[in-house]
């Protein structure tokens, strides 16, 4: 099992906390590599691959209306 699958195969079973320490520990992680972030505030971070994600699902979601 690679060590991916191990961490998502863990995640279920941490407590909240848990899960938000790692969350800022990934966080901290994007900031140290210095992802392209566009926004960065106590309650997380907001990357260029964030926006393009949403941007495609919102795209995806007035072609569908259009039919």
């Amino acid at each position: 099992m690679s060590t991916i699958q191990e961490i998502t195969a863990a995640l279920p079973n941490l407590s909240t906390e848990e899960l938000l320490r790692i969350e800022q520990a990934i966080h901290n992680l994007y900031r140290t590599r210095d992802i392209h972030i566009i926004y960065d505030d106590d309650y997380g971070i907001w990357t260029e691959q964030d926006q393009i994600s949403v941007a495609a699902e919102v795209f995806e979601l007035f072609n569908r209306s259009d039919n």
